[in-house]
């Protein structure tokens, strides 16, 4: 198999590049930096952006399967960059896809896609896309994924949709880097009783997942044209485990708390300010988004992956825990 992988060199693609190449699959990742490392290992670098609709076209020249991953993550900014590089980036990536007779396109979404302002307990894929979003990235990523799964089965491409929630593990620069150095500067307080369950996928689980899915990604299988979520088995209570990795990354468990209700509130008027001022290029503190997601249970079935292409984690959560530590110690 010869396979692309669009952000290739970032947390959830290099799993996945390392993976494939454990299979014995070329692999070409199309990213905006260059990768030395990468290339050293045998994967051909293609450098540009996903706007670029012709850059787009050569990385998928002579490739099987798409493993569309690249996305700008955030819950600020403005909404010409996130439908640019989320929605229009993905138009071109099908479009090349269809150009240059691709097999399969394995589309990396978030369940944020579907997120409604409520929780969710073991929810499953019937959830539907909301009326309103809450911020900018799951609005671009949804307008996305539909795109993607409504080009199953057209000019020979096959497609799905994997949903990871809360990737984690080691290499991490986005969720645990934030974590640790808000609780060190003592900016980090537990949002709502403390009670809410949400599920978590470790990165090497969710790389998995896409091989899973591809490998079983047939015109005749359940596969195709369908979202998946996928998350390890068993959901955590947030701050419990927020508390575990700061203790075990040597800093003091969360002492202070806000009520979900003051969060809220207060990320209402924060939104406000900026978006009056017109700051756009760093985020508020707390927004409606982010007090809803650390107050609220959120927590997604697996059993539809688990049938449709046997999805397996194969790191359980003590080994995962273990990995991201020595990670942060190096």
């Amino acid at each position: 198999m010869n396979a692309m992988v669009t952000g290739g060199g970032g947390f959830l693609g290099r799993y996945l590049v390392e993976q494939l190449l454990e299979q014995g699959v070329n692999v070409r990742i199309l990213s905006r930096g260059d990768y030395p490392e990468l290339k050293k290992l045998g994967v051909e670098v293609v450098q540009g952006d996903l706007r670029d609709s012709q850059v787009v076209d050569t990385a998928c020249t002579g490739i099987d399967t798409v493993f569309h991953v690249a996305a700008i993550p955030g819950v600020w900014g403005k909404w010409k960059t996130y439908y640019e590089i989320n929605t229009t980036g993905t138009r071109n990536i099908i479009a090349a896809c269809q150009q240059q007779q691709v097999a399969k396109l394995i589309y990396t979404s978030s369940p944020s896609v579907v997120f409604d302002g409520k929780s969710h307990s073991d929810a499953e894929e019937s959830l539907p896309y909301p009326e309103k979003y809450l911020c900018h990235y799951p609005h671009s990523k949804a307008i996305a994924e539909q795109e993607v799964l409504q080009a199953n089965a057209k000019q020979g491409l096959l497609t799905c949709a994997l949903r990871p929630h809360l990737i984690w593990g080691p290499r991490d620069n986005h969720l645990i880097p934030r974590l640790l150095q808000k609780a060190a500067t003592g900016r980090l307080r537990q949002v709502g009783d403390g009670s809410n369950l949400i599920s978590m996928c470790y990165v090497e689980n969710a790389a998995a997942a896409h091989l899973q899915a591809a490998n079983k990604l047939t015109a005749d299988s359940p596969v195709a044209g369908q979202a998946y979520f996928i998350n390890d088995p068993q959901p955590v209570n947030l701050w419990s485990w927020i508390n575990e990795l700061l203790v075990k990354a040597g800093q003091e468990p969360i002492r202070k708390k806000i009520s979900a209700n003051a969060a809220y509130s207060i990320g209402q008027i924060l939104e406000v300010v900026y978006t009056v001022l017109g700051i756009t290029k760093s985020e508020p503190p707390m927004t409606r988004f982010i007090a809803l997601q650390l107050s609220q249970s959120h927590t997604y079935s697996i059993e539809k992956a688990k049938r449709d292409f046997q999805y397996e984690p194969i790191v359980d959560y003590n080994t995962a825990m273990q990995k991201l530590i020595a990670g942060l110690q190096k």
